[in-house]
């Protein structure tokens, strides 16, 4: 490990290390605009210069020179002073006095550090080049006369997102950063390259002048788009949420979110549920929650009373229904909406147990009727970190573009009873083997890919391989609070009073009773409900979720619900008063202790520990896999489906719809 001093400090660093990150190590902050931890290095915009002996006596780029022993390293010389200012002159020569109107203002780099490493004026009189915009899609605005040529959106589509749709053309001052064809970039994770910019060349088109940062009051909480369980940060103004942003988590996401999570939030004030409703000769209709409740409770269920849980709701909502299903005499519960049904009477065999992080590790990988593209966009990111480090891929379904070369082995099911040779020659020497199952195969295919723990060595004293792939962020919350039938949904379809959690995925033409939806937007849960209840969405309310790996974490409180919306805990407690059945919590930190007495792993954020105790199942698989679940990525749930952004990309991004761009 090198040893070398930064500004007077010594510090020892990785073998391998540039000199800027050992001049972090040593607490100095380096300007840089091109270089980015998480892509190549490019060297392009010289911002990172320093004073470095041994070694030519002028400046030297930090991001591209390794650190080495006995180097000795300056930040704060004269030399250095007037060699960042002269970058920071050429960067500013052709880049236009937008600040007052731009979108990046208050949060762009540029600003910081011209103001921090700059002249204060600028020699430059001559004309300013102009460049065109590019289009890019319904996600990225466009502004590039602002662009520095960084390259990081270049960096990004090409190395993590594995689309390589963005590039430069031209040579010099000419040079101009552009997708291909000018088309829009096909790429679910095309947001990314709006934080990566560090100037205002790319930036939000659906929140295009909508707001300035100061303006924003912030909230970490949890995505619910899929059962990753994505950190983010949601910025809200009044009553309204403007915008998601991803936070850093090296355990989860990184800190990267796919385009869902970043832009459906405009569907959060649209189609909204903002009043209890009762369906009376056929039509639903407004009235008051005395109201509603009373309808509720004049319903002769005997007993018979079960709940389903959507794909978005928390565990505190999911407690509170149980509760009260289990108060009025039922215990029949559900939380695979659409009919999936497997075994789950041990969480190990149905969790994500490599943890997400852990995916990159991994020497060889079988994924088994998962398209992750969609199905898991964060994971696939992973997958590629991994083949950069040797890992083969196979996959068993029909054929799809994951953005990384995969040997397909056909879409047979029963290829699993006999592995070809090459899978089982890689799997062989293989020290982290891994095999993913998704929602395509899980329920036809589950007893099959178990066997393959014995067959591919998947679990080791360190290392657990086996791996399944939820779609619902509600999933694996659900299954630790019992919401999981024998007999799956079927199972419930005679109850005489059902709670609907959301759950808009239902095929609700196969419940004869009484039906109550609780939820947050007017979708086909309301549509069929004779009851309706408006809840809170994740903006809406605090809540603990449980990610596809068993990771327990927590969302806050960013807006109110809308109207007489109220948190979907506080319906059911309410509710429970007019049923005769109280429930024995009046408020949030006191639901929480009795789901925390009842399912103690919730109580601590973190991995959960769950046994690894597969079931014995058949380990014989047969048919085919016709299709992977997901049909289309951007309109997966109720809230997906109320946003006019969601609704253009998959307009435009998945059925091919062009539309005309009108001039600025």
């Amino acid at each position: 490990m090198p040893k070398l001093k930064v500004d007077g400090i010594e510090v020892e660093v990785p073998q391998g290390a540039t000199v800027l990150q050992a001049c972090e190590a040593a607490g100095k902050e380096i300007p840089r605009f091109c270089y980015h931890e998480r892509l190549s290095i490019a060297g392009n915009c010289r911002m990172c210069l320093v004073e470095v002996k041994p070694g030519p006596p002028k400046p030297q780029a930090s991001c591209a020179l390794p650190a080495a022993d006995n180097q000795e390293v300056f930040t704060t010389t004269p030399m250095v002073k007037h060699a960042r200012e002269g970058i920071m002159e050429f960067l500013l020569i052709n880049h236009p006095l937008d600040c007052p109107i731009c979108d990046q203002g208050g949060e762009c780099d540029l600003q910081d550090q011209s103001v921090a490493y700059g002249r204060g004026q600028s020699r430059f009189a001559e004309n300013k080049r102009a460049v065109t915009e590019k289009y890019m899609g319904p996600i990225v605005k466009t502004i590039m006369t602002r662009c520095i040529q960084c390259t990081r959106c270049v960096r990004f589509a090409e190395e993590v997102a594995g689309v390589e749709e963005i590039g430069a053309i031209y040579r010099g001052e000419n040079m101009q950063i552009t997708s291909y064809l000018e088309e829009a970039v096909q790429s679910e994770l095309s947001g990314n390259t709006v934080d990566l910019c560090p100037v205002g060349a790319l930036t939000h088109k659906p929140y295009a002048y909508e707001y300035r940062p100061w303006e924003l009051k912030k909230t970490l909480t949890i995505d619910v788009h899929d059962a990753l369980g994505t950190n983010i940060r949601l910025d809200s103004r009044g009553r309204q949420v403007l915008r998601a942003l991803p936070r850093v988590n090296e355990d989860v996401n990184e800190e990267w979110a796919h385009d869902k999570t970043r832009y459906a939030v405009d569907g959060l004030v649209r189609r909204r549920l903002d009043r209890p409703f009762v369906r009376k000769d056929g039509k639903l209709v407004p009235v008051s929650w005395n109201e509603a409740f009373a309808a509720i409770a004049a319903v002769e269920h005997g007993g018979s009373v079960a709940a389903v849980a959507g794909d978005l709701v928390d565990c505190e909502t999911m407690f509170a229904a149980k509760t009260l299903v289990t108060a009025l005499g039922g215990s029949r519960l559900e939380g695979r909406q659409t009919g999936m049904d497997y075994d789950t009477s041990s969480l190990g065999a149905v969790a994500f147990n490599s943890t997400i992080a852990g995916t990159e590790r991994a020497d060889a990988i079988l994924l088994v009727g998962t398209n992750l593209r969609w199905e898991a966009p964060l994971v696939n990111t992973r997958i590629r970190k991994a083949i950069k480090r040797g890992a083969k891929v196979f996959a068993i379904g029909p054929e799809t573009e994951l953005t990384y070369k995969v040997e397909w082995l056909g879409d047979d099911l029963g290829v699993l009873s006999d592995l070809p040779q090459a899978v089982l020659q890689a799997f062989d020497g293989a020290e982290r083997p891994m095999v993913i199952v998704g929602p395509a195969a899980l329920a036809g295919a589950h007893g099959a890919a178990l066997g393959l723990v014995d067959t591919l060595g998947l679990v080791k004293p360190d290392w657990n391989g086996f791996n399944v792939i939820h779609l619902a962020a509600s999933r694996m919350g659900g299954l630790m609070l019992g919401y999981a039938s024998k007999g799956g949904i079927a199972d419930l379809h005679d109850a005489r009073l059902t709670f609907f959690l959301g759950a808009d995925e239902v095929d609700y033409t196969r419940f004869d009773g009484f039906k109550v939806y609780v939820g947050h937007h007017g979708d086909r849960g309301a549509h069929h409900a004779d009851v309706v209840l408006p809840g809170a969405t994740y903006a809406e309310k605090p809540g603990t979720y449980v990610n596809l790996e068993g990771r327990v974490q927590r969302g806050e409180r960013a807006v109110f619900p809308p109207g007489d919306a109220r948190e979907d805990w506080a319906v059911f407690r309410a509710l429970s008063d007019a049923m005769g059945a109280t429930l024995p919590f009046d408020s949030l930190p006191a639901l929480r202790e009795e789901m925390y007495a009842a399912v103690p792993a919730l109580r601590h954020p973190g991995l959960a520990n769950y046994e690894w105790s597969p079931p014995s199942l058949g380990t014989t698989a047969t048919g085919r896999i016709e299709g992977y679940p997901i049909q289309d990525f951007y309109l997966t749930n109720a809230i997906c489906r109320a946003s006019p952004t969601m609704q253009r990309c998959s307009a435009e991004l998945v059925h091919g719809e062009s539309f005309a761009e009108a001039a600025e």
